[in-house]
């Protein structure tokens, strides 16, 4: 999952496909350590598409391309993060 987020700064329906295996496997990881990955995969997905939003929605005030870069960096950081984790075999998290 984490190769086809990093895959969408090329193609961006490799996002989507993404959040789509997420959901789809979501039962079968939970109560493990993978778990806590998905749900920073899914939660990368749905910020960022907020952001994106809001980016695009502001382009003409200027203020968008700001928003979009930020969106950008901040989407490559947890992709990174979280795959530097997956390879560790960590959770992103403690769960609750």
């Amino acid at each position: 999952v984490y190769a086809l987020q990093a895959a969408s700064f090329l193609l961006a329906i490799t996002f989507i496909a993404a959040v789509i295996v997420n959901y789809v496997k979501q039962d079968e990881i939970n109560n493990t350590w993978l778990a806590s990955h998905a749900r920073w995969q899914i939660r990368t997905f749905w910020f960022a598409l907020l952001w994106t939003c809001l980016g695009t929605l502001t382009l003409l005030l200027g203020i968008g391309y700001f928003i979009l870069i930020g969106t950008a960096i901040w989407t490559l950081y947890r992709i990174i993060k979280g795959w530097l984790r997956l390879i560790d075999e960590q959770p992103m998290y403690q769960e609750g």
